[in-house]
């Protein structure tokens, strides 16, 4: 029997005909750009502004005309502070979204459950954190500090400046506090720190009962040798565990704190008067006084529409890492993994404190260190900054089973290789 389509029928199935077309060509005349930032849950303190960083970026890029000449496409995901959502969400973008880019994560246990899924299906992820090291992987840049732009810088201030004798390692209860505290541990007693002049102390996300850890930290602190404690405790637990320090007495002249998770975002709008003397260790202050850092404000201002948000060091991460990608992606002509992955080595792109961020083999950045003291104004001075930019290592010269380890993704084509066995035991191009 055939079908007679009248005359009517047929404009309207012509019609929903092109609908669809130029609705499949329309995506198709788009690059995908994934977020991967927790909107809620504990880290959305930190990571909301994050995600609002990449939508500033894309909007900026595609005001120049986009991309390869297409318009960039931001997709937003919200793993809502649940770590193995960060796996789920990182599949639905790469391969239901098909994005080119990932820009994502701020937990190293967000991250580690998201790898195996970019390393499955040849995404790419840009991570803008400080993390613990011991990682190098075909499929991330990590724009964040690895230890020995953070940590370890940070520990040599309180010991060479402050004369700090006995150390509290105070963090959040995953990965990267575990690990950073590992090899700060190891560093310390090399440098002749007794183990009893370490204390270490893990609470689990979102922890808001610090009495009677406080209490521990100034009993531990009364010894008559100059004490410090150096956080790693991430998110919103970070406010009643300053608060507690003030209730009970300690300033940053008795026990100071150095924090590798506090910066001017997780300060606004909190009360800080038991923040003030207090430090963090990071590689961006807002405070920082260069032509670079006001453009990158005002632009950050404009867009959110707000002259009072404050910029911090991932922000600063994000935007390094997504000029780096923009500049790979014209640079390979592509948004191809495996081709942008090459071409982003040895790129090179201004940060905002008035030098230069250099990608290199091992995926990490060089970066300035800069130690930066809490102000009544939720703001940092700087009072240490290290004299040049220092290149990111990702495997620690302080653990056994790490200093031997190498990452080259030029020459040796590998994230852990062993220089003593000559082999690598990981990832690696066939």
């Amino acid at each position: 029997m055939k079908t007679i389509v009248k005359p009517r029928k047929l404009s309207l199935v012509l019609a929903a005909t092109l609908f669809v077309g130029s609705t499949l060509a329309q995506a198709a005349e788009t690059i995908k750009v994934g977020v991967l930032h927790s909107l809620s849950g504990t880290m959305a303190i930190s990571e909301t502004t994050l995600k609002d960083t990449v939508l500033m970026l894309v909007d900026e890029q595609n005001k120049k005309g986009g991309l390869l000449g297409k318009q960039l496409e931001a997709v937003v995901v919200d793993p809502a502070s649940n770590w193995p959502l960060f796996a789920e969400k990182a599949r639905e973008l790469i391969a239901k979204e098909k994005v080119a880019v990932t820009f994502g994560c701020w937990t190293s246990v967000s991250r580690k459950s998201a790898l195996p899924v970019f390393e499955e299906l040849n995404g790419l992820l840009f991570y803008p954190v400080q993390y613990e090291g011991e990682e190098s992987s075909k499929n991330v840049f990590y724009t964040g500090a690895a230890p020995n732009q953070q940590a370890i810088p940070a520990v040599d201030y309180l010991m060479n400046d402050l004369s700090v004798k006995r150390w509290v390692l105070a963090g959040t209860d995953y990965v990267y506090p575990r690990t950073t505290n590992k090899i700060l541990e190891a560093y310390l007693k090399a440098k002749g720190v007794a183990p009893e002049d370490i204390m270490i102390n893990y609470t689990p996300f979102g922890h808001s009962d610090w009495q009677s850890i406080v209490s521990d930290i100034k009993k531990f602190g009364s010894a008559g040798k100059k004490t410090a404690v150096v956080s790693t405790i991430n998110g919103d637990a970070n406010v009643p565990f300053y608060k507690e320090l003030g209730n009970q007495g300690i300033s940053a002249e008795s026990i100071p704190v150095v924090a590798f998770s506090v910066g001017e975002e997780e300060l606004s709008g909190i009360d800080t008067k038991p923040l003030v003397g207090h430090l963090a260790a990071w590689n961006y202050f807002m405070s920082v006084d260069a032509p670079a850092n006001d453009a990158f404000i005002k632009q950050w201002q404009t867009f959110i529409k707000n002259p009072k948000r404050v910029t911090n060091d991932p922000m600063e991460a994000h935007v390094i890492g997504f000029n780096m990608w923009v500049k790979a992606v014209e640079k390979a002509g592509t948004t191809d993994t495996d081709a942008v992955e090459k071409a982003m080595i040895g790129l090179e792109v201004p940060n905002m404190t008035g030098g230069i961020a250099k990608m290199l083999p091992n995926h990490h950045l060089t970066k300035p260190v800069l130690i930066g003291e809490i102000q009544e104004d939720g703001q940092f001075e700087v009072v240490w900054k290290t004299d040049g930019l220092v290149p990111g290592d990702a495997w620690s010269d302080y653990l056994e089973g790490s200093k031997d380890i190498e990452a080259d993704w030029v020459t040796l084509k590998c994230g852990n290789y062993n220089t003593k066995t000559k082999k690598c035991s990981g990832q690696n191009y066939e």
